[in-house]
């Protein structure tokens, strides 16, 4: 199976597992969230499946919309049953790395709020050690943004400015991101403490204790379960 093919379906099989009539769910972000999103969008027009949801980016609520998905304000929720979204990447632990697709805050806020938090990846994003593959996303206040990365630098990292078109890449919030390159991230729950106190800092990437399940896609087409 190609990527692409592995991403839709790890994405369909969490939606048909896991979304019931009568739920309220959280969006992802992301290449593998957009296939959960679109699946959803079929499940309501094809069973009529009576749903609500809420979105962890502007991408991914127009998404949703043009799926023909109601999508609310996450204040506007009471509870989320359950959040499917995808990450960059997942050690043994079910500890993950999330932000490549620049929606960190909005999606750990969604997380925290999901009875269920659904991470759907295909195998290439499996590691025995974060950091290895990718660097930790890092969102940080545009006001004194340079003193910011000297500040996370001194945890080890070299912090590269993300940008778009040779442009500073602004969140949804607002704010710029710092891709931190690590060698290897050992201890997380450490270095999650350090990093949120450097003034500045609004959140880092590092999602720890938040998935419930992981759901991985192998290129010889089963799909894996870790949790629960």
């Amino acid at each position: 199976m190609s990527n692409d093919e592995m991403k839709k379906a790890v994405a369909e099989k969490a939606v048909n597992e896991y979304v019931k009539d009568g739920m309220t769910v959280g969006l992802g972000t992301g290449s593998t969230a957009y296939y959960a999103i679109k699946r959803l969008g079929e499940r309501v027009k094809e069973e009529g499946l009576k749903i609500e949801c809420t979105a962890t980016s502007v991408r991914s609520e127009e998404l949703a919309k043009e799926f023909g998905l109601v999508v609310l304000d996450v204040d506007d929720v009471d509870h989320i049953d359950v959040t499917i979204d995808g990450a960059d990447e997942v050690d043994p632990n079910m500890q993950l790395i999330k932000g490549l697709g620049g929606a960190l805050i909005r999606e750990k806020i969604v997380a925290a709020a999901s009875e269920r938090e659904v991470i759907i990846v295909d195998e290439t994003k499996l590691v025995d050690v974060l950091g290895t593959k990718c660097p930790l996303p890092v969102e940080v206040l545009k006001f004194g943004h340079k003193k910011t990365k000297f500040a996370l630098e001194l945890q080890g990292c070299e912090a590269k400015l993300r940008t778009v078109d040779q442009q500073p890449f602004v969140t949804d919030n607002g704010n710029y991101i710092y891709d931190c390159k690590f060698d290897s991230i050992q201890n997380p729950f450490f270095l999650e403490s350090r990093i949120n106190v450097i003034p500045g800092t609004v959140d880092n990437g590092l999602f720890l204790n938040t998935a419930t399940t992981v759901l991985v896609s192998h290129k010889d087409g089963t799909i894996t379960k870790m949790g629960e």
